[in-house]
């Protein structure tokens, strides 16, 4: 039937209508069928819901059964006009029902008070009349879903109708309504029907109960309630309930979770509401049952998938948390419960918000409002991807979350609620921070020239990436003691007793790394000053006063030798012992290498002092004795002309030998005075090619004497800047070390050219050779090679250290070479005269 309605002022205010409604008042709720029960009953026949019946005045509509309806309608049994439907029936005086109210045309249904507050969507209504067929009212049925209602639901509803009607004048039922078959009526009802007298013998078993239970109506009936389909719940009988219902108060509808026995002894789990209906033939007991097979099955299913939901997350390292639409916490999972030691119970749902109070940050440190929460954000229907947010707990270190949130909605669009995930970066702001650190302290130690000027800058860096309050720098001293090299605190100054103690070996974290070489974390400061040693409970004591609650020392290591500890003090307690002790060793190798640096430029400062004291020794109190021996030597000589052969010799070596230490010591000398530029060189032009030929000339007869060649290809004229004589004495040792470690029988090539501005000689020999890993140790003082030695070869070892010191004051270089198959080769590379800066450049 269309859904075209109109409200018809004089229906509705007619005075012979109005003295039959307030007849009806009177009457209606006299009769033995009870308006509640009635109402039930046309709700579960018609498979709906919710339904009423109502009168309609003047000006308001009067409930005399309810069922179903929202909670939120008013309770009074007086409504205003905005709340009625039958309004519409009463000036009709005909049944109408739409099935969606949302989409109907006209406006008067589409916004109804009961769809926009109550979302009731589809409705059925017959009118009620009186024994003359005056509208009195309707007996309507409704639906929070678009449904098409059928000319049988309205016939049954009609019927429901017909036996509320006042006695009086009636007309003829219509032909539908006067054929109806009650069997057929109940059939035709979806939901499950048992009918009872108050014996709880059944009288009325429908086919939707049939095709639950397997019973035949035939075989149902006439029998007992109990012996049909034995019902269990609670140890209580069906008749108990039974007696219960058609003795308790007036409206009662029990409902029960009970199990059913099918026709084949199997028990099915039904929800049974009952209900007692007045007739002619004395009251029944309705039963109307509905299968929980599946419901059950469902919350089932619902509870392990709830089960395994939790399980999932709390299985996660990171944070969940969800709300409802109203911002109402539903759901966190143990990775944030931990991160606000809340419990693992309902109470963490309701003291979450209360936790956040005052605690949450942004990027920049600012205060976060709960309303800009990220969850709270997307619950307003923002997508939130990334966002940083800082939690500061009290007496806690300051965490960092990355989170992100979207809004949950719904198949039609309309949010349910929002998600957030938080994913702690702590860790990961550290490191980034700790990298800044270890640059930082790299940039100080770059340019300290000591520890002590370094520890400041250092400490601070180190603090203030940490956010601890203070630290301290030891270094073992000469003596072997650790002693403070600086500290810094937060708030400046030198707190009482905190900084400047002594340690002591074995005690305390400062101590313990000290004695094991191992970092040392102490994450409860107040545990220590419970239980520890005498001086380890004085130190807890002092931490204790001045806010420190964590402790952490690494070692600076050069080697296995511990250099000294770096120790940090915390005024939070800190759990991330790995991450930070990691981090801080890498500025404490930072500092162990500085302070190993610093070390190993003292003892070469020793070692050069040693040396130059040596020299002064060996040039200043050697240099007398060796010419005394040597005069001595040569007056025995002299006059020992007819000693013994065996006088001889020994006199002859004496004087050998005073001759090569004086070499040795006049060598030492002039090294020195060019070290020290006692010996400045006297600089003019040289015919590089011309002082090679000479030196050359001077060495053929000495290598013929070995049987050794000497080939030279040398380009003239090459000049280069230069002390002549410095420079000849330079190619002379070069030439005379490949002539004496040349075997018999080879060549020596020298070989002088020029290119880009650099002259170059190469002395080439077929000799011994220098082993690859000597190379660069032969040029240092008495540095011989070990095949040299092995050899037996003399010399002083002075020889190529004299020849690269004379070359680096040229501005050269002195170079070695393995030459294939034996042998060495020496290169000299100095600028030529034309272009010496640009000849420097290449070198």
């Amino acid at each position: 039937m269309p859904a075209i309605v109109s409200v018809d002022p004089e229906v509705l205010a007619r005075a012979d209508r109005l003295e039959a409604v307030e007849a009806a008042r009177h009457l209606l709720p006299a009769l033995p069928l009870p308006m509640d029960g009635l109402t039930r009953l046309a709700a579960r026949l018609l498979d709906a819901p919710m339904a009423m019946i109502t009168l309609l005045g003047r000006d308001a509509e009067q409930l005399l059964g309810r069922f179903g309806l929202p909670p939120e309608l008013p309770e009074q049994q007086d409504l205003t006009l905005d709340y009625s439907l039958c309004k519409f029936v009463v000036s009709a005086n005909r049944p109408i029902s739409v099935a969606d109210l949302r989409s109907s045309d006209d406006v008067q249904l589409c916004e109804h008070l009961l769809v926009r507050a109550y979302d009731i969507t589809a409705f059925l209504s017959v009118p009620l009349r009186d024994g003359n067929g005056r509208p009195l009212g309707s007996v309507t049925v409704l639906d929070t879903k678009p449904r098409e209602w059928t000319e049988r639901d309205t016939e049954v509803l009609t019927e429901i109708e017909q036996m509320l009607r006042p006695p009086g004048q009636s007309p003829p039922p219509p032909a539908v309504i006067a054929g109806l078959d009650s069997n057929a009526l109940l059939d035709s009802v979806q939901q499950p029907l048992i009918a009872m007298d108050t014996r709880g013998t059944i009288v009325a078993f429908n086919k939707a109960a049939h095709d639950l239970l397997g019973y035949h109506k035939s075989e149902a009936g006439g029998r007992s309630f109990d012996s049909v389909v034995h019902p269990g719940y609670d140890n209580e009988p069906g008749d108990g309930l039974i007696a219960h219902l058609f003795t308790g108060a007036p409206g009662g509808h029990p409902v029960r979770l009970v199990s059913l026995r099918h026709r084949d002894g199997r028990r099915i789990p039904v929800e049974a509401s009952m209900t007692v209906v007045h007739g002619s033939a004395g009251p029944l007991a309705c039963v109307f049952i509905a299968d929980s097979t599946k419901q059950l099955a469902a919350e089932e299913d619902a509870e392990r998938s709830a089960s395994f939901l939790k399980a999932l997350l709390d299985s996660l390292s990171v944070g969940v948390v969800a709300c409802d639409a109203a911002g109402r916490i539903i759901l966190m999972n143990r990775a944030l419960r931990e991160v606000h030691e809340l419990p693992d119970d309902s109470r963490a749902l309701t003291e979450y918000i209360g936790q956040l109070e005052g605690v949450l940050f942004d990027e920049d440190e600012r205060l976060l409002p709960l309303a800009d929460m990220p969850l709270m954000r997307a619950c307003a229907g923002e997508d939130i991807d990334g966002v940083t947010v800082h939690i500061n707990l009290r007496d806690r270190q300051k965490r960092v979350f990355s989170i992100t949130a979207r809004p949950i909605l719904a198949a039609d669009g309309r949010r349910r609620g929002a998600v957030a995930v938080t994913h702690e970066i702590t860790a990961v702001r550290r490191v980034e921070h700790f990298r800044e650190c270890h640059a930082s302290v790299e940039k100080i130690l770059r340019t300290a020239v000591s520890m002590a000027e370094a520890a400041g800058p250092v400490l601070r860096s180190v603090g203030t990436t940490l956010g601890w309050s203070a630290a301290e720098l030891f270094i073992v001293n000469e003596a072997g003691e650790l002693r403070s090299a600086g500290h810094w605190h937060a708030e400046g100054g030198n707190p009482d007793q905190l900084f400047d103690h002594v340690p002591v070996k074995g005690l305390g974290a400062t101590g313990r790394v000290w004695q094991n070489g191992s970092s040392v974390w102490i994450p409860e400061v107040e545990e220590t000053a419970a239980r520890g040693e005498p001086f380890e409970r004085m130190r807890a004591e002092i931490c204790l006063r001045h806010g420190i609650k964590t402790v952490l020392a690494v070692p600076l290591q050069d080697g296995g030798e511990i250099l000294g500890v770096l120790t940090c003090y915390a005024g939070v307690v800190e759990h991330h012992e790995d991450l930070l002790t990691v981090l801080l060793d890498g500025v404490a190798a930072q500092l162990g290498a500085f302070a190993a640096l610093r070390r190993g430029e003292s003892l070469a400062r020793q070692l050069a002092r040693m040396q130059d004291d040596f020299i002064s020794l060996v040039g200043h109190e050697l240099r007398t004795p060796l010419a005394s021996i040597a005069a001595h030597a040569g007056l025995l000589a002299e006059e020992g002309v007819d000693q013994s052969d065996d006088w001889q010799l020994m006199i002859g070596a004496i004087e050998r030998n005073a001759g090569e230490l004086h070499h040795i010591v006049a060598t030492l000398l002039d090294l020195a005075g060019l070290d020290s530029g006692h010996l400045p060189l006297t600089v003019d032009t040289v015919d590089l090619g011309a002082l090679v030929r000479r030196v050359v000339a001077d060495a053929r007869h000495g290598a013929a004497d070995r049987g050794i060649r000497l080939a030279i290809t040398v380009t003239e004229p090459v000049l280069v800047d230069g002390d002549e004589q410095r420079l000849g004495q330079v190619v002379g040792n070069l030439l005379a070390n490949a002539i004496i470690y040349s075997r018999a029988g080879g060549t020596v090539l020298i070989v002088l050219t020029t290119g880009e501005g650099i002259a170059e000689l190469c002395i080439t020999d077929e000799g011994i050779g220098t082993p690859a890993q000597e190379r660069d140790r032969v040029f240092d003082r008495f540095y011989r090679g070990s095949n040299v030695r092995h050899q037996g070869t003399e010399g002083s070892g002075l020889g190529l250290s004299v020849a690269r010191t004379i070359m680096q004051l040229h501005g050269g270089v002195i170079i070695l070479r393995d030459n294939k198959p034996v042998g060495t080769t020496v290169v000299l590379r100095l600028p030529q005269l034309h272009d010496v800066s640009y000849a420097t450049q290449r070198l």
